[in-house]
């Protein structure tokens, strides 16, 4: 197994994994890289020059990093965009696929840490439910689909096993952590402000596009974690006990 990265001496890459050197917006930089790989683990936004690379130097199949938003098929939205656009490239490529679209990541809490250790949770969206997945549950799939036969010309759409709304996520973490935790809607106006200090406008517009303009459904649970890897996705309270010593 190799990781690619920029640079191999400042890479920190679990056992048994080989750091090559590599930047994903050279595809030209990528052929040694790719040299005997059979199969390619790839997040979307990057140059599909590198599917070319990918087939010139004997890759067989690619897994790709999508996203729900993927099946919107809407262009004006720039995080749908650009799902989309990578999705198409590699169905064009003439490699064997596979497209794992993982819906809201647990992880995304982790940003709440300091208003969950004072006590309150501001954060938009409040009626906008979420079947959010465990980052480790889509990398299980998203493995099976790499090493093993069968997952070809498959779209993996990966959640987790309830739905879960802003306030459901904050009353978790308060269990867990046995103590309440009171959770607040942020006004629209107010969370546009915050976004835009931490992204792009075009990619703020593309969230209040899914969550407050309804153009994403993130709340339907597929069996896909249970159906590929044989076990059932971690829940929130699962994640959330996993990951304590984070918010205390």
């Amino acid at each position: 197994m190799r990781a690619l990265t920029r640079d191999p001496a400042k890479a920190a890459v679990p056992a048994g994994a080989e750091a090559v050197a590599g930047d994903l917006t050279d595809p030209a930089s990528l052929a040694p890289a790719l040299a005997g790989a059979e199969a390619l683990f790839l997040l979307s936004g990057y140059a599909p020059e590198i599917f070319a690379e990918a087939e010139k130097a004997g890759v067989r199949r690619v897994v790709l990093m999508s996203g729900g938003s993927a099946e919107t098929g809407d262009r004006t939205n720039a995080v749908a965009r650009y799902m989309i656009d990578t999705e198409d490239a590699l169905r064009a490529s003439g490699l064997a696929w596979t497209m794992v679209r993982p819906r809201m990541f647990m992880t995304n809490a982790f940003q709440w840490s300091p208003q969950v250790k004072a006590g309150v949770v501001r954060a938009p969206w409040p009626d906008v439910p979420s079947a959010v997945i465990d980052p480790a549950d889509i990398a299980a799939v998203a493995a099976r689909a790499l090493v093993s036969q069968g997952h070809e010309g498959r779209v993996y759409p990966v959640t987790g096993p309830e739905a879960l709304r802003p306030g459901d996520r904050v009353r978790i973490l308060g269990e867990v952590l046995g103590r309440e935790i009171r959770y607040e809607a942020q006004p629209d106006d107010e969370a546009r402000a915050e976004m835009l200090t931490q992204m792009p406008e075009q990619f703020v517009d593309a969230f209040f596009a899914f969550y407050s303009g309804g153009k994403l459904d993130e709340a339907t649970v597929f069996p896909t974690v249970e159906d590929v890897t044989g076990r059932p996705p971690r829940t929130f309270a699962d994640w959330a006990r996993a990951n304590v010593g984070r918010f205390q």
